[in-house]
């Protein structure tokens, strides 16, 4: 999935535009996902009509106070739109979870050709390894809602996480399982420390150092 994103800029929907521009940042956001790629334009009705459709669909999936859990879900808005302020104002009310291309990449049309979208809004799935689950799930999404997500899981036999924490991506990665058990050792140290050396036991240092609509094409 990262391969298909390889060498380009992925933008956060967030107020300050974060870019995704690093291999392992790209891939702690796609890896294991499935990726919802929405080909939409803010100047197509069908689009302005299904816009808050797919909004509560993918905020139901993934924000935690639904969930406890996010879903392993990402949506990537390819957009269609013929100016970036029309882009930029048919992202504003949508999640900041989403991510797009910038406006100048040619790689929103070359997508809309590889996936042979020819009308919009038009919503294409891909499974984690980059294969496409649906051509068009626009419909489903409508229909179903958040249960279609179920299925797509299971056909793309996505490997469930719920075992593992919740996680932020916005906050980075510990550098390590064992981290929060080496800290708790320090301060189990430290302590004992401080007790030794107010006894006059000790006299080392106490503290310690831690270290759908338009036709297209």
């Amino acid at each position: 999935m990262v391969s298909l994103f390889s060498g380009r800029i992925l933008i956060r929907n967030n107020s300050n535009q974060d870019e995704v521009e690093t291999e392992a940042e790209l891939s702690r956001r796609l890896e294991n996902r499935l990726v919802l790629l929405f080909f939409g334009a803010g100047a197509c009705p069908e689009c302005q009509a299904f816009a808050p459709v797919l909004k509560d669909f993918f905020v139901r999936l993934t924000d935690e106070f639904y969930v406890l859990r996010a879903a392993q879900l990402a949506l990537v808005y390819v957009s269609q739109d013929p100016t970036v302020e029309q882009q930029d104002l048919f992202l504003r009310n949508m999640p900041e979870k989403w991510l797009f291309l910038p406006f100048h990449d040619d790689l929103r049309r070359d997508l809309g050709r590889r996936f042979s979208v020819r009308h919009l809004p038009a919503v294409v799935v891909l499974k984690p390894g980059g294969d496409v689950l649906t051509h068009d799930a626009t419909d489903e999404i409508q229909r179903l809602g958040p249960a279609c997500f179920a299925n797509w899981q299971e056909a793309a036999e996505l490997l469930d996480r719920n075992f593992l924490q919740p996680e932020d991506l916005d906050e980075p990665a510990r550098r390590s399982f064992t981290e929060p058990l080496r800290r708790r050792k320090y301060r189990v140290d430290r302590d004992a420390s401080r007790g030794r050396g107010r006894s006059g036991c000790d006299s080392g240092d106490p503290q310690g150092n831690p270290g759908a609509g338009a036709q297209l094409w």
